[in-house]
């Protein structure tokens, strides 16, 4: 009895961490895209200086989970939630890595007037961060409906995303001088992009969390 309830409450641990992970990606995704639309360069390196605490919570959660299948041998869906705890939090840490990219294209403008208003990017990072809201909601409540409508969600953001691409290409085949530029903002619309297949991906563990088989919400 005991040592269920030292489970229980490292399992509780790990989903607490990846609440954490989710809040941190959430707001460097916000942060990036502001700094973005009003050249803030500060806050930009705000970003790329808080990415350690990510890497940080990824460790305790590897940490924590393995400890948990060497001392406790879990079995079936406790096993389950491990595994899906070490998916997730990866998923997490990369996600925050291209958060960290799009800042680091805001340091490289330096100050740099923008080509266009930024419009697209920002609709498609609002709608990223929903996705990862609700990415790790049903992971908590292992939601499988809310798992799989993330499918729809990522579909707009491919929309956008093909939207903004050719945009930018108008730009640099109109006015050749926009091309660096239009070339690391099409890069920013790809970073958001693969957040959003990361968070699907979270979705993805979420069915096989309760089902024990993975779907392909990518697809």
């Amino acid at each position: 009895m005991i040592r269920r309830k030292e489970l229980d409450q490292d399992l509780e641990q790990l989903r607490s961490l990846l609440v954490k992970m989710g809040e941190h990606v959430v707001e460097a995704l916000d942060g990036a895209v502001i700094s973005l639309k009003t050249q803030d360069c500060v806050k930009a390196q705000e970003i790329v200086q808080a990415d350690a605490q990510l890497n940080l919570m990824e460790e305790e959660i590897m940490d924590i989970g393995s400890r948990l299948i060497v001392t406790q041998q879990p079995v079936a869906k406790d096993l389950r939630r491990i595994l899906v705890a070490f998916k997730i939090s990866s998923d997490l840490e990369r996600m925050g890595d291209l958060a960290l990219d799009v800042a680091k294209v805001t340091l490289r403008l330096q100050g740099e007037k923008l080509i266009k208003p930024l419009i697209d990017i920002p609709q498609m990072a609002n709608i990223v961060k929903v996705m990862i809201e609700e990415a790790i909601t049903s992971y908590l409540d292992e939601n499988t409906d809310l798992a799989y409508k993330m499918a729809q969600d990522d579909d707009q953001v491919d929309h956008l995303y093909s939207q903004i691409l050719t945009e930018l290409y108008g730009h640099m085949r109109s006015n050749p001088d926009s091309m660096p530029q239009a070339l690391l903002l099409t890069l920013v619309g790809r970073y958001i992009e693969r957040i959003a297949d990361h968070a699907t991906n979270i979705g993805e563990s979420a069915v096989y969390l309760v089902t024990g088989k993975r779907p392909d919400l990518n697809r």
